[in-house]
């Protein structure tokens, strides 16, 4: 009988290397080791080479020229972008006489009765509030023209992000192909394609609402495919045996189980299209922004305050009641025709006001009826640039804090990033990248930060890359931080929300005089405007996600003795991890929006590029600059985000 032998046992492999991604980071030495010597060779010097340089400047400006040469006769803007432009003016010119005609008494009780239909009582009194500040404040007319426009942006980003997330969220491929145009639209800086979009549509309404669907339309993309892909399997599968298609799959499963998702979108985009109002006021937008444009002009905060409030206002107002009339449950169906009476009578209450009120001749805001705060504003912005900029006792000031941050932080990441050779910036963008994902991932990171050198903007690229890096870094330390705490608290939570409401909404111009007269001019106060912005948005979708944990999860550990400590740490944060993740990526974008303001503060690099291309009607520098700062968003969200490498059907 033959005797079968073992095979001879494999050479046990030291446990590091053992791991997929030491296989990953050998097989990138071994590609250095062949190519970074030939790099040398050809070109030695450390910064980017001349020679792979490509220069944008003659085409953009032969585009400029085409495009002032023919908007006025081409097919293309008069059939085209022309019908565009005049859909978006009715659009909004209609809303606009809707709400003068309805009064301020009608606007107001209109406002409140919705309130109080979609939440309560309380609402409804905040509603009315919210909205008398506003004339109190000598904001009235601005307002609406403001709201107007708002609403006509927000409407249409809702169904263009909706549209977007719903392909990306049912099919993988979309979703991979759409993540790059995602962050474009999200990363590109308002003022580098402001000029763009006002060479095709002019100065005016359209411009403004088209340039606030780019920046506001994202975010409800993003968490409507997130919602849409983390759907429960076994609800869906519970209704594919039922027999359910396709589309009844979709509305009778997947859009209810996403419903939370969807309503964070739909704040997330209330809350970023409002933020626009200001910048969009650059391009002849009216309204709230134009006020604070101008004010700031002048350098009187307290005006821009004044104007500043009202947007902040509508956006608690507009995010209040989308949440509440979304939260509401399914009415048992004797109860339909109740709930649709009480709209009838709500909608006929604020007709019957709002008649009243034309009657009376009392349709526009009566004007005794107004308080100035601009001046106690700016002589407590006085008093802070006084007290605070230097001499604090034991703390220094913040002028201090400033010096420090950009000493010890700021400067050598910059330096740093600046000394290393171009070629090992990009092996260790490969390297990150494709340690989390794949070859593709790695590729595509690589090719983003390498365009960076092909635009000729490889240095501003490295300076602005410190700025966002060191913001993240903050942002995310504060965002994690404040988000656990505000999952773990109710209390805490709801007082946490108009901060974080006051903090997203209030315009940048708003708060970057006084931050610059704290901090000085230059990069601090660049990279501690972009942590004001992007830290709501942040703690928001920790929050979010670790609410969404598995109750029975939790109550599982608890029963094991797990304290709260190990709870958060092996529960509720791995199984949070695509939440978390998306807060990781939201917070790289908008920190990357806000370069921009950076730029005007003293943070120079890119975002300055962008600005003065804007100021001088500088295609070419301004679309430079904008590029190279979607292609840092595109770098910095492919090693950010995990790409989880498909396994073979049947493996």
């Amino acid at each position: 009988m033959a005797t079968v032998t073992a095979p001879a046992p494999r050479p046990a492999l030291p446990g590091i290397l053992r791991h997929r991604a030491a296989h990953k980071l050998l097989l990138l030495a071994l590609a250095a080791a062949v190519l970074v010597p030939l790099a040398n060779a050809h070109w030695s010097s450390g910064s980017w080479p001349g020679a792979l340089t490509v220069d944008l400047s003659g085409p953009l400006g032969r585009a400029n020229d085409w495009i002032i040469d023919n908007r006025d006769s081409h097919p293309l803007f008069l059939y085209f972008f022309g019908y565009i432009s005049n859909a978006v003016v009715l659009s909004v010119r209609a809303v606009y006489l809707v709400l003068l005609a309805a009064g301020w008494a009608g606007v107001t009780a209109f406002g409140a009765l919705v309130a109080w239909r979609a939440a309560g009582v309380r609402l409804a009194v905040g509603t009315g509030v919210a909205f008398l500040v506003c004339g109190l404040l000598g904001m009235w007319v601005p307002t609406m023209q403001t709201l107007a426009l708002m609403v006509v942006a927000v409407l249409t980003s809702v169904v263009v992000g909706a549209l977007l997330g719903l392909a990306g969220g049912l099919s993988e491929r979309t979703d991979r192909a759409l993540r790059p145009v995602l962050d474009t639209m999200q990363v590109l800086p308002a003022f580098a394609y402001l000029l763009p979009v006002v060479l095709v549509f002019g100065i005016g309404v359209p411009a403004a609402v088209l340039a606030t669907v780019v920046y506001a339309a994202p975010p409800m993309a993003r968490l409507t495919a997130l919602g849409l892909r983390e759907a429960d399997p076994e609800v869906l599968e519970a209704v594919e045996s039922l027999g359910a298609t396709g589309p009844q799959r979709l509305l009778t499963a997947r859009i209810p189980l996403a419903r939370k998702q969807l309503l964070l979108g739909l704040n997330q985009t209330i809350m970023m299209a409002l933020s626009m109002a200001v910048i969009a006021s650059v391009i002849g937008a009216g309204g709230l922004g134009d006020r604070v444009y101008q004010a700031l002009a002048s350098v009187d905060v307290g005006a821009a305050l004044a104007a500043g409030i009202p947007i902040v206002l509508l956006a608690v107002v507009l995010d209040r009641v989308t949440a509440a009339a979304g939260e509401q449950t399914d009415e048992p169906t004797g109860e339909q025709g109740t709930g649709l009476r009480l709209w009838l009578y709500a909608l006929a209450a604020a007709v019957a006001v709002a008649l009243a009120a034309r009657l009376a001749g009392a349709l526009d805001w009566p004007s005794g009826w107004s308080l100035d705060i601009a001046e106690p504003v700016n002589r407590v912005v006085d008093w802070m640039t006084a007290h605070l900029y230097s001499g604090v006792p034991y703390l220094g000031g913040t002028a201090d804090w400033a010096g420090h941050f950009t000493t010890w932080v700021l400067d050598p990441v910059r330096d740093g990033l600046q000394w290393l050779p171009w070629w090992a910036v990009l092996l260790i963008v490969a390297a990150l990248a494709w340690v989390i994902g794949t070859w593709r991932t790695a590729l595509t990171a690589v090719l983003a930060m390498a365009a960076t050198g092909v635009l000729g903007v490889w240095k501003p690229s490295l300076d602005t890359l410190s700025q966002v890096l060191a913001a993240v870094a903050v942002t995310l330390v504060l965002g994690f931080a404040t988000g656990i705490a505000a999952a773990r608290s109710d209390r805490f939570e709801r007082a946490l929300r108009p901060v974080l409401d006051v903090c997203q909404t209030m315009p940048q111009f708003v708060y970057l005089i006084p931050v610059v007269a704290l901090f000085g001019v230059g990069r601090a106060p660049a990279v501690a405007a972009a942590v004001v912005y992007a830290l709501p948005a942040v703690v928001r979708i920790t929050t979010q996600g670790l609410r969404q944990v598995d109750p029975a999860a939790l109550e599982s550990a608890r029963s094991l003795g797990a304290t709260s400590a190990q709870q958060l740490r092996q529960i509720q944060l791995p199984l949070a991890r695509p939440a978390l993740l998306l807060a990781v990526n939201q917070g790289v974008v908008l920190v990357l929006a806000v370069v921009i303001i950076g730029g005007l503060v003293g943070g120079g690099a890119l975002g300055y590029d962008a600005v003065f291309g804007l100021a001088q009607g500088d295609l070419a520098t301004g679309l430079v600059a904008g590029a190279a700062i979607v292609c840092l968003g595109l770098m910095l969200d492919r090693v950010t985000q995990p790409t989880e490498r498909r396994t073979r059907k049947g493996a």
